[in-house]
């Protein structure tokens, strides 16, 4: 396939999606995240590619590298948290390589928009001595991928490529095209068991190779165009990567740079040669002083602001925050601080870090603007459990999901939330050290697949009396309704089998089971209190579709309190529902406002209605009839 050259105007998603075609990819396997998500749903649409999407990172990776080993191009996709799930995987493909291309897209999200951490996911590149490129806009995401197969196939290596939220989700022009490489036919699949069968014997012997290859990679940093230098003048010279460059751009538009689109393995002598002809020279990048440690032990004077006892510790950035994401008011701010730039208008040093919140509910990052806590979207199928869970105040073990939310509130009903499938681990760990409270633990469908499995298979084996709510609203809702083993269809659009859930529960060896429509408050409640009465662990399946999919947007029927049956008890507002609000109307005895609900929101989910103990609150159509008699 042949096209013209053309500017597009892409996000970085969009263009490491486009970069992956022209390269030749033809196997694409991931998990979805944010902020990572949308390369692979690009990719998928893209002609003579395989793409799929896979229960955790860790399968999508043995994917891409079973793709690789049987001579295709591939890649995969996560975002930073996702590569700890995938890890083992990493280690072993950088020791084996592979004998076509491949490639690991790892998506770090500074600020943590989206994410229960901030890993700086270049220290994994560093730990499994594999090369990671920062791409510092759209083209260079293009570009990259193209650069990052290239440099696969030619180290027999996987490589790294590690976008940022802010590169992911920002647009800017591409040049793209204008054609696709073509991989020649598959041979025979390779039968070199001292490369690829990583058993210790085998394994002793490629740890040699792996670090030959990185003195190469070396080698190859000095040279190569992912590393250049843009000399501008002499007095302040700056190293940086990634989208800290394009501020380094806009806040030192008279510095020269030294521009590292490999940020590991770094180029020493290009470092060097570059800082030597500087007055001063410091190290631009977010989160870990990665760059900046690396280039002090090259026995670089960087310039240091005197600082008091802060610069007496290696572990701190001299000059610019370690936590957060950057930004050209950050960066100016801290340079002003640091008397880089004159203070012309009252700067003082910023971190990237909001305040923290009252009671743990994550704020909005920019300055200046009104706290916009997240919650569960109206009709919500998980908010009918979560209400339920606070009313029987038992502990409340979390999971990764937008089931989440229900820790926010009014509901309240959340105590610990860690990382993919830890809930019902955590559950399980306080049960067996003699907690005499029942823990409940509550995951969601896509995550169970993910990491649950395993965890809720450790509950059966090891007998604990853990009660887990599997949330399944068939679909992985919180990064866009991405599709999973039991959804039914796959990431191309083919008809896939769905996991039966209470089937997989019970050969894992739970015997108490129960499914009930996640809109049904009753059923959950009396299930769960019927179940604290037994000590033996138990599985209860809330089922219904999440209120965003297509096809329950269809079945919208707004709901409306009846004024002169409300009182103003408040139940209502406790179950966290943005569609419900307070009137402006009051109840004259108690004096408390009265509940309404906007019909733009309301999508009749009824849990609203089952909550409400005066009956007061019914379908619209319902109420007009009422009127009406």
């Amino acid at each position: 396939m042949t096209e013209k050259l053309a500017k597009r105007l892409l996000s970085g998603n969009e263009a490491l999606a486009r970069g992956a075609w022209e390269a030749g990819v033809e196997v694409a396997s991931g998990y979805p995240g944010t902020p990572s998500t949308e390369i692979l749903e690009n990719l998928a649409k893209m002609p003579g590619v395989y793409a799929e999407w896979a229960p955790n990172e860790k399968v999508a990776l043995d994917v891409a590298i079973g793709a690789a080993y049987a001579g295709k191009r591939a890649i995969a996709t996560m975002k930073h948290v996702g590569v700890n799930v995938a890890a083992d995987s990493l280690f072993y493909a950088a020791s084996t390589g592979a004998e076509a291309g491949l490639v690991i897209i790892v998506a770090d999200d500074p600020s943590m928009h989206s994410s229960q951490n901030e890993q700086d996911t270049r220290n994994y590149a560093k730990f499994v001595r594999i090369p990671c490129l920062d791409p510092a806009d759209s083209q260079d995401a293009k570009d990259m991928m193209l650069a990052a197969f290239e440099l696969s196939e030619k180290f027999d290596t996987p490589v790294l490529m590690r976008p940022t939220t802010r590169i992911c989700h920002t647009d800017s022009l591409v040049e793209t095209g204008p054609d696709r490489y073509q991989q020649p036919e598959l041979g025979k699949y390779p039968r070199n068991h001292a490369k690829y069968v990583m058993v210790p014997a085998n394994a002793r012997r490629r740890h040699p190779v792996v670090e030959e290859r990185l003195e190469k990679l070396t080698r190859f940093a000095e040279t190569c165009t992912l590393n250049r230098v843009e000399m501008r003048g002499k007095k302040l010279g700056i190293i940086a990567n990634g989208v800290a460059y394009q501020y380094a751009r806009e806040v030192f538009p008279e510095a020269s740079v030294l521009k590292l689109g490999m940020s590991y393995p770094l180029p020493p002598k290009k470092i060097r040669d570059f800082a030597a002809q500087m007055d001063k020279v410091i190290v631009l990048e977010e989160l870990d002083p990665f760059i900046e440690e690396q280039v002090l032990l090259m026995g670089i004077d960087l310039y240091k602001p005197d600082r008091g006892d802060a610069g007496a510790y290696p572990h701190f950035k001299s000059i610019f925050p370690i936590t957060g994401e950057l930004d050209p008011k950050i960066v100016r701010a801290n340079a002003v601080s640091a008397g880089l730039l004159p203070n012309e208008a009252g700067a003082k040093p910023k971190t990237s870090i909001a305040p923290q919140a009252d009671k743990g509910i994550p704020l909005i990052l920019q300055e200046n603007l009104p706290n916009r806590p997240p919650v569960l979207c109206p009709g919500c199928p998980h908010r009918s459990s979560f209400y339920i869970l606070k009313k029987l105040k038992r502990p409340i073990n979390g999971d990764i999901g937008c089931y989440t939310l229900g820790f926010v509130p009014p509901l309240s009903a959340m105590d610990t939330c860690g990382c993919m499938g830890a809930s019902m681990g955590v559950a399980h760990g306080a049960a067996v050290a003699g907690d005499s409270e029942r823990h409940i633990a509550v995951i969601g469908d896509s995550t169970f697949f993910h990491t649950g499995v395993q965890a809720l298979m450790n509950v059966a084996y090891n007998g604990s009396n853990v009660i887990t709510i599997i949330m399944d609203n068939r679909i992985t809702s919180m990064t866009g309704q991405q599709e999973n083993p039991a959804s039914g269809k796959t990431l191309q659009g083919g008809v896939a089998n769905e996991v039966d859930i209470e089937a997989l529960v019970r050969a894992v060896g739970i015997k108490t089971v129960k499914r009930v429509e996640a809109y049904d408050v009753d059923a959950i409640e009396s299930t769960l209190k019927e179940w604290l009465k037994i000590d033996e662990p138990a599985v209860l399946i809330t089922d219904h579709a999440c209120a965003l999919m297509p096809e329950e947007r269809k079945k919208y029927l707004p709901l409306e309190v009846v004024e002169e049956d409300c009182n103003g008890c408040t139940l209502c507002f406790r179950i966290g529902c943005p569609a419900i609000i307070k009137s402006d109307k009051v109840d004259e005895k108690s004096q408390r406002p009265l509940a309404e609900i906007d019909p733009l929101l309301c999508t009749g989910c009824e849990i609203c209605s089952q909550v409400c103990p005066r009956d007061a609150i019914l379908f619209r159509e319902d109420v007009l009839k009422l009127r009406m008699v």
